[in-house]
């Protein structure tokens, strides 16, 4: 497994790679959500492309980006073992090397549920994507669905500038518990763990989104948000100091399909 840390030395080895690339972009702190990813990537095509880098344009408090934990030999090992072939690890100075003066943005969209709650959130994460997209050229990039606002986004975004990429989109990994996987579990208690849980339970009943809100209160979460689109519920929580996102299909693919036809 190759890892680079340099824009040059990505591209020498990204011309010598012939046939598919499946690239799944990450900000480290790897768990089994990116662990699948990086399977279906396998799976799919000859090579596979995964970077680390925690972006700070996309974190709303310095706090959240300086808490965000680095553990990248941890990482290392994990990717070795699903069969990565290059890890790009970049630093900010690379990534950045005039600064933030040029910012890819979307202006619909973007500006609601996470939007509203994290302006200039999804600026970031579009600006470091298409970045990404631009330097490893792969045939597939894979996100998971935990994130599908972000998900819709980089589709649109890739549909909008014409980029010859496919995006898959790949389900939520989840606890037994039903708690979506995700790096900021890390920092629940056990006690906390098993409240969490009870999003994804409440996100999958039949009461209203309001309902849902006012129970999620009762509970001791503080929601920002609970919003039925997109053939989802959609969900923005907090739970102490830890934010806490989820989502659930609110109809089957086939009927899905029904109505869109």
């Amino acid at each position: 497994m190759n890892i680079v840390t340099e824009i040059g030395h990505l591209r020498e080895i990204r011309g010598n790679l012939r046939g598919t690339v499946g690239f799944v972009p990450t900000m480290g702190n790897l768990h089994e959500g990116h662990a699948s990813l990086c399977r279906r990537a396998r799976k799919e095509n000859d090579f596979v492309v995964v970077s680390i880098f925690v972006n700070s344009k996309q974190f709303n408090q310095s706090s959240d980006f300086e808490q965000y934990q680095r553990t990248s030999e941890e990482d290392y090992k994990l990717l070795e073992s699903l069969g990565v072939d290059v890890v790009f690890c970049p630093s900010e100075e690379v990534m950045y090397p005039n600064g933030y003066e040029v910012q890819v943005s979307e202006t619909n969209l973007s500006r609601e549920l996470e939007g509203e709650f994290r302006p200039g959130h999804f600026t970031g994460v579009l600006t470091i994507v298409l970045k990404f997209l631009n330097l490893v050229q792969p045939t597939r990039a894979y996100f998971g669905e935990k994130d599908f606002q972000q998900l819709m986004l980089v589709k649109k975004m890739v549909a909008e500038l014409f980029l010859p990429i496919e995006i898959v989109s790949c389900p939520t990994i989840r606890e037994e518990s039903g708690l979506a996987i995700s790096s900021r579990n890390m920092r629940l208690t056990a006690e906390q763990c098993k409240k969490a849980a009870l999003l994804s339970s409440l996100l999958g009943s039949d009461s209203s989104d309001e309902a849902v809100k006012l129970e999620l209160e009762r509970q001791g979460f503080s929601p920002e948000y609970v919003a039925t689109k997109w053939w989802r519920r959609l969900a923005a929580v907090w739970l102490d100091k830890v934010r806490l996102i989820d989502n659930l299909p609110t109809v089957k693919k086939d009927e899905k399909n029904a109505a869109l036809s």
